[in-house]
């Protein structure tokens, strides 16, 4: 049996708990809800220049954005952030959402309209694995581009585990791809 973990409770105890066992492969994260200050200028960023499609609207509090219209992968709402400021750093929440892109040349295209939009990167990594460039929405919400490379070109360990790492990107390269 494997060794217990400790769990957090609302009362700060921390119980001795057995891990649960792996989720089953086909689960996968189906949408991300981000608090947002405005929503038109949410969706400046994400619709307009990103090129999400919009698929529903909660009246003026609410907007489902997705890829190849799927209901949404991404709710950007203002239920309780009308008009609000970004959480200082320091405090806890989401650190950042990823957007996978199915390749170089997609991610590339998208870094494009993100620089052309006058938006500032806040960093481009080889993570090995993928490829990455960071930046933040207008409500100073994390933003990771991605691609992910083949499983059979990531890197691996000694032991056969996946070997990622942190090395600069090449931007211009990659900008190259969207030509």
């Amino acid at each position: 049996m494997e060794s217990a973990s400790r769990v957090w409770t609302f009362g700060g105890e921390y119980p001795e708990r057995v891990p649960a066992p792996p989720l089953d492969p086909r689960v996968d994260i189906g949408h991300v809800h981000l608090k947002v200050a405005d929503l038109e200028r949410a969706l400046a960023f994400w619709r307009d220049v990103l090129g999400f499609e919009e698929q529903a609207r909660y009246g003026d509090q609410a907007v489902f954005i997705s890829a190849g219209g799927y209901h949404h992968h991404i709710g950007l709402n203002t239920w309780e952030s009308l008009g609000g400021a970004p959480a200082p750093p320091g405090y806890t929440g989401l650190y950042h959402v990823a957007v996978r892109f199915p390749d170089r040349r997609t991610l590339a295209q998208a870094v494009r309209r993100v620089l052309e939009a006058g938006i500032r990167l806040q960093g481009a990594s080889d993570h090995g694995v993928s490829e990455a460039v960071y930046l933040a929405d207008p409500d100073g919400n994390g933003v990771e581009l991605y691609r992910d490379r083949p499983r059979e070109e990531w890197p691996r360990d000694p032991d056969g585990g996946v070997g990622m790492f942190t090395r600069p990107l090449d931007l211009r390269a990659l900008l190259a791809e969207a030509e």
